[in-house]
């Protein structure tokens, strides 16, 4: 098969979304298929992977965001030759997805991966959130009807959706994780490495410095626990937009040595530093599957989170880690008592290794090549209409 990935953004930019589309790109083409990722982006960026297909577009500030409204000729053109589309953007990417490939009856397929509701509230807080919400309300419905197949990550995203109004059918598919690679460091030693020593209990967030992910909610709850558990320390993975910001909260809580901002850690290494910690913290409330919790299961650590859609259908409160109310006292209370019990999390981490098997990519690459089959099976007499193929002629003249 000949599958096209659509993107707002990719690499270099650091996401979850973009490393989802580069892990399974890699799983698809190892097993036989040719994958193309279409996105808009710097021409000149050398890429370390085959078919990644930019179109020019206007830079966003510093964002990694390029912004335009067509593909080049020949992008559109290559498009066009896809035996399905899957779409990981709904407003910019989506929109040219139905322009270019409905026409000819190419199978589009659209995973929601973001709580567009919550990012709204966080990036454009000046906009009521019920002009927000009426826009997504009205969108996303008629949107996902054009779609031939509509996929959630996560059982809570798609009650997003639902109350969004989207009432077509939604299928249930984990992103996938390299499970394997994080399982293969767990019980490893490399404190030493990193220079931490053998009492040291150290706590881990490793994801983008940003707003949406509730980074200074998570930096006071620490404070609290940092005055109860003498040799906590917790490590900051990654870098972003807030990194400055919470570094001078961390000074003015007094959290001075205490927390560490190694910024952006090459991913082979994240297992590493996952096997030498024994906490994975986070206070994000806008996942939809997060790739990051997933991983930190795998290599066997409990998981200290929020109730919320995403985490909270990853986690499961009292058995692979805890779950708490956005409430700093009672986010503190529970990492605490985690904290002081190194039974309760070796526990809670042997059943973290064992349920993030469920997330493994090779499990989760068959299930998607299922569905592209299928929709690739009945899409096939449709292409062949008469209409169909007029239109594919009208195409290929225009361009």
């Amino acid at each position: 098969m000949r599958i096209g990935m659509m993107a707002d953004v990719y690499k270099p930019h650091v996401s979850g979304i973009t490393n989802y589309i580069s892990l399974n790109k890699r799983y698809l083409e190892q097993a036989g298929h040719e994958v193309f990722v279409f996105t808009f982006g710097d021409l000149d960026y050398k890429d370390d992977e085959t078919n990644i297909i930019r179109s020019p577009g206007l830079p966003l500030a510093d964002t990694g965001y390029y912004l335009n409204f067509t593909y080049s000729r020949n992008a559109r053109r290559l498009l066009q030759t896809m035996d399905v589309v899957h779409v990981h953007h709904p407003f910019l990417s989506g929109r040219l997805a139905l322009r270019y490939c409905r026409p000819l009856r190419i199978p589009l397929v659209f995973t929601n991966h973001t709580r567009y509701d919550l990012y709204a509230q966080t990036y454009l807080p000046i906009l009521p959130d019920e002009i927000s919400n009426t826009f997504l309300q009205t969108y996303m419905p008629a949107f996902c009807n054009a779609m031939d197949l509509v996929i959630s990550p996560s059982k809570g995203m798609a009650g997003v959706l639902r109350r969004l109004g989207v009432d077509c059918h939604i299928e249930i598919v984990p992103n996938g994780v390299e499970i394997k690679r994080f399982v293969e460091y767990c019980g490893k030693d490399c404190r030493a490495e990193f220079g931490f020593k053998p009492e040291d209990l150290l706590l881990v967030y490793a994801g983008r410095v940003a707003p949406e992910k509730n980074l200074p909610f998570l930096l006071r709850a620490f404070a609290g626990v940092a005055e109860a558990v003498e040799n906590a320390t917790l490590l900051i993975l990654g870098s972003g937009p807030e990194e400055a910001d919470l570094k001078r909260l961390a000074n003015e809580l007094g959290l001075t040595g205490r927390v560490g901002f190694l910024g952006m850690v090459p991913y082979e290494r994240v297992p590493a530093y996952l096997s030498m910690c024994d906490i994975f913290v986070t206070a994000s409330v806008t996942e939809v599957h997060p790739l990051s919790v997933i991983e930190a299961m795998g290599a066997g650590l409990p998981v200290m989170g929020v109730e919320s859609v995403g985490v909270g259908d990853t986690v499961v409160n009292n058995v692979t880690g805890f779950l708490a109310r956005e409430d700093q006292a009672a986010f503190a209370a529970k990492l605490t008592r985690l904290c002081l019990d190194a039974d309760l999390r070796k526990k809670m981490g042997q059943a973290g290794r064992a349920a993030a098997q469920q997330y493994a990519i090779e499990r989760t690459t068959q299930i998607m090549l299922s569905h592209y089959e299928r929709l690739v099976f009945e899409a096939e007499p449709r292409q062949h209409t008469l209409g169909v193929r007029l239109r594919g002629l009208f195409e290929r003249i225009r361009q």
